[in-house]
């Protein structure tokens, strides 16, 4: 086998059909995504939507949005609106989905993608009833970075594979939703699921699960560590996982085959170079995309643009279906370090 690295076939943003977004929050990451958006694609923030409409209206200065509202509900109902961006924190993901789906609005919830499988599986049924498009926003999924991986890994380029190991760690304790129970905080479920959802690409969707954790005083999970294994395809192998909110971590990764490796650096699940290394020591490293950092979310924005385009209502890169699986993972390492959520 040739030992190369493929070009990430990922389209330019700025060729996908045009949408009119509607975002639900005025956050950090709403901010990222409005100034990926709008300048990095096709597509156009035109309203935004918030429970403060002077927080609405501060927004809307600082990204030129043209329409604000004081109420989710007038945003997700607004008929300039072609799609809805749901940005709030996680425990309110499901009932800001379902506004936006019952107002027949395509719907990109952000990460992740609910509390839980089943508030997951309540979002995904409503979509698919009301036939409408809805997407996790695992950015990841769309970069050039994790095309070229993709290929690699579809290509057989690694030999067997065995082992991913990635980590993600940030020191956000500051940070108010990231500690509270009722806001769904801890580590797990805004730094986690970038590690657990990128093993559920590598090798799907395991069947033994073995965690570890630390809970804050608060009891939210402040530091996990889990070892994956029990793959349908991959009997053999095993991903070794670890998340913390309490250090800036490498947030490195690396997927080892019987013939090579893929090295992802720091942070793996951002724009940023691919590097092959094979048995031999031989290296070859690209750098797939001139976007940096946050810019890269207009990627998953320019598909589900296409998507919404193209009349499909799931995206094959992030299918709906293992959204919820991967929530399904995430609710048992809960378990097993013995986090609840309010309500569960």
């Amino acid at each position: 086998m040739t030992f190369a690295l493929p070009t990430p076939r990922i389209p330019d943003p700025k060729a996908a059909p045009e949408l009119n977004w509607g975002i639900i929050g005025t956050g950090f990451i709403a901010s990222v995504f409005a100034l990926a958006v709008n300048s990095f694609s096709s597509g156009r923030i035109i309203a935004v939507g918030s429970r403060s409409d002077s927080k609405a209206k501060e927004f809307a200065a600082q990204f030129d949005i043209e329409i604000t509202h004081d109420s989710y509900e007038a945003l997700a109902g607004d008929p300039k609106v072609q799609a809805v961006y749901v940005a709030t924190p996680h425990s309110e993901h499901l009932a800001h989905a379902l506004l936006a789906i019952a107002a027949g609005k395509p719907v990109l919830v952000e990460k992740a993608f609910a509390r839980n499988a089943k508030e997951a599986q309540q979002i995904v049924d409503a979509a698919r009833q009301a036939n409408v498009a809805v997407m996790e926003a695992m950015w990841t999924r769309f970069l050039p970075r994790t095309d070229i991986v993709r290929q690699l890994l579809t290509d057989g380029a690694l030999g067997e594979l065995h082992t991913f190991i990635a980590d993600h760690g940030q020191s956000l304790t500051h940070v108010k939703r990231m500690t509270e129970p009722n806001l769904a905080g801890g580590a797990l479920l805004d730094l986690g699921i970038y590690p657990i959802s990128y093993s559920s690409f590598i090798f799907g969707s395991p069947r033994k699960v073995e965690a570890s954790g630390i809970l804050t005083d608060a009891g939210v999970d402040g530091q996990v560590s889990a070892v994956l294994s029990g793959y349908e395809n991959y009997p053999q192998a095993q991903s070794i996982l670890t998340t913390t909110m309490w250090a800036k971590t490498p947030t490195t990764a690396a997927i080892c085959g019987g013939a090579a490796r893929i090295e992802l650096d720091g942070d793996f699940y951002i724009p940023g170079p691919v590097r092959l290394v094979n048995n031999a020591g031989q290296a070859l490293s690209a750098s797939a995309s001139p976007l940096q950092a946050h810019q890269g979310l207009v990627y998953e924005a320019a598909h589900f643009a296409q998507l919404v385009a193209d009349g499909r209502t799931e995206s094959e890169l992030m299918p709906a279906g293992e959204t919820v699986a991967i929530l399904g993972v995430l609710d048992e390492i809960r378990a097993q370090i013995g986090f609840t959520l309010p309500g569960e």
